[in-house]
């Protein structure tokens, strides 16, 4: 049975109060059990900027030390140690543009700009990903609560979490950190961070 909203709500705010407290400055850091990645099936942006049809994609993996060459100290912090930013602070959470969020480790297509919406939380929300294989979902029992991570299915990047309290038609509210995201204008190819 689905909580009632109060619950929710008492959920969602504790969730917006641990990230305030915990946040060092943009984001807060939990410990990341790596999970091991594998190939999936998914979509990846072509060169006109449009989504490939569905195949077999080879995962990312890199060492720590390459993924701190290659992302910014608050990138990396979110992508690979799970942090989470502070609600209301992420550099695309007002992004009106039309086109696709990808991840910023490794440009894999995540989200399209049509299932953005406004959810009042402080993070980038969307209803529905891109395809069903480029997001993976993992149970979450960090800071005393239950929920489902959702990661980058190529490189294994944290990009937040999943709730069922969403629009229709899916019900449900990708809650993402702008640091996981790059966008991707509709017509080009090259992401732009936040």
């Amino acid at each position: 049975m689905a909580e009632p909203p109060v619950v929710r709500n008492l959920f969602m705010v504790g969730g917006i109060l641990l990230a305030a407290l915990f946040g060092t400055s943009c984001a807060a850091e939990k410990t990341m059990a790596p999970a091991p990645l594998k190939p999936f099936l998914g979509v990846t942006l072509t060169s006109d900027g449009t989504l490939s049809q569905p195949q077999r994609l080879e995962p990312v993996v890199k060492t720590d030390a390459e993924w701190r060459a290659q992302l910014a100290p608050e990138v990396f912090q979110v992508l690979r140690s799970a942090g989470t930013e502070r609600p209301f602070c992420g550099g695309l959470l007002h992004n009106k543009g039309t086109g696709y969020y990808v991840c910023a480790g490794c440009a894999l297509p995540l989200f399209h700009s049509a299932t953005k919406f406004e959810s009042g939380t402080g993070w980038p929300s969307f209803y529905q990903e891109v395809h069903p294989g480029n997001v993976k979902r993992i149970g979450d029992t960090s800071y005393g609560m239950v929920r489902v991570e959702i990661q980058c299915a190529r490189c294994g990047g944290h990009l937040g979490h999943v709730f069922d309290d969403g629009p229709e038609p899916t019900h449900e509210r990708h809650c993402l950190n702008s640091a996981a995201l790059a966008f991707v204008a509709t017509g080009t190819t090259k992401p732009v961070a936040p």
